[in-house]
């Protein structure tokens, strides 16, 4: 048998307000409405008497909850004659509504403080990225002094393999570019140059456009984006297929196994690769030059020879192995990088690229300014 809820206001008689009755989900509806009306009435000081409760639910008690309030329930309930079922039912309710009720508010995002809080965790990540390379350039140099005194542990057929794979395989797209690039800069040279009548100097925007600065850029960005993507993947995949970690199990290390050779191809393999860059791009401005300014090709080698001294072509030369040491190592690194997903391999291939060209270029352009302040 059920019994009605009910709320009974104080009266000049009584001067408590009285809850009793069945609390419960069947009397929900008819509840909700009394609870609204009645609390707005209520003063904080009001006393209450829930000594007459029946039957009681979790819809029921945070019904009494709304209504007389977490802080007021909770004094109430040590003094009420309930059972201690029905008090540890109020006793939790009330708690987890009134932490409810305190949750604290989100603050409002300001525009700026995102933005240069983002600016702030990019400079951050470029800091670890920053420190994270020279260690690993700390710990390729000192495997490679070791290697270079230790000829046994030369691995010479790793390193004729990459040597395929980077320098031979990539003769082809290194010098059809380079060709292509040395015809438009001849090309454009001469379109400026013939307004003034010195269209015999695009001999020499050619040879000192590819000498220093074309031959071993182009050739660099090139293998940055070809090989070092393919150092990238080639280690990542060992490394989520935990291949990696089967070779230290079996006592190798894994910078002699995988680093070393990939670094000295690549810094065998850069500076032949330049030297056909620089010979491509002159071909491609020569036939440009003969083609539409009548400047035979033994013109052009005359000109070449007399007017165009070695040392253009030792600091193309000279860039080549440093570009060709940082993009090896930044693959590699980036490779061990990779977690065990392939999403991260992906990640990290496109990482190693970008980083790549962009060191390359910032490296070259530092490279240019001292040798231009030094007279070079």
């Amino acid at each position: 048998m059920t019994n009605p809820p009910y709320i009974t206001l104080p009266t000049a008689d009584t001067a408590a307000l009285k809850v009793g009755g069945d609390w419960t989900l069947a009397h929900y509806g008819a509840l909700l409405g009394q609870v609204d009306a009645t609390r707005r009435s209520l003063a904080d000081s009001l006393a209450a008497d829930i000594s007459e409760l029946g039957n009681l639910d979790t819809a029921g008690a945070s019904l009494l909850v709304e209504l007389l309030g977490a802080d007021r329930l909770n004094r109430l309930l040590p003094d009420a004659a309930l059972s201690e079922e029905r008090r540890a039912l109020l006793q939790t309710v009330a708690s987890a509504m009134q932490q409810t009720q305190q949750a604290p508010e989100q603050p409002t995002r300001s525009t700026y403080r995102e933005f240069f809080g983002h600016i702030g965790e990019v400079v951050e990540g470029v800091w670890h990225k920053a420190v994270g390379l020279l260690g690993f350039v700390g710990m390729t140099l000192s495997a490679m002094l070791l290697i270079l005194l230790s000829p046994r542990r030369w691995r010479l057929t790793s390193l004729a393999s990459h040597l395929e794979q980077i320098g031979l395989n990539a003769v082809p797209i290194v010098a059809l570019l380079t060709f292509l690039v040395g015809a438009v800069v001849a090309f454009l040279g001469a379109t400026i140059l013939t307004d003034f009548g010195a269209t015999i100097y695009t001999v020499d925007l050619v040879a000192f456009s590819f000498l220093r600065e074309f031959g071993v850029l182009l050739t660099a960005i090139l293998m940055a984006g070809r090989t070092a993507s393919a150092f990238t993947a080639q280690i990542g995949s060992m490394k989520a297929n935990e291949e990696i970690d089967a070779i230290r199990t079996l006592g190798l290390n894994p910078m002699e196994l995988l680093v070393l050779p990939r670094v000295f191809a690549m810094l065998i393999a850069l500076p032949l690769l330049t030297f056909v860059a620089m010979v491509c791009g002159m071909v491609g401005g020569a036939v440009v030059c003969m083609l539409t300014l009548d400047i035979s090709p033994a013109m052009f080698l005359y000109l070449l020879q007399e007017n165009i001294p070695l040392n253009h072509f030792l600091v193309g030369m000279l860039k080549a192995p440093i570009f060709a040491f940082l993009i090896a190592v930044i693959g590699c690194l980036e490779g061990f990088k990779v977690t065990g997903s392939a999403q991260s391999v992906g990640e990290r291939t496109t990482s190693s690229v970008v980083q790549s060209i962009f060191v390359v270029i910032v490296v070259d352009a530092l490279a240019a300014l001292f040798l231009m302040e030094m007279g070079w």
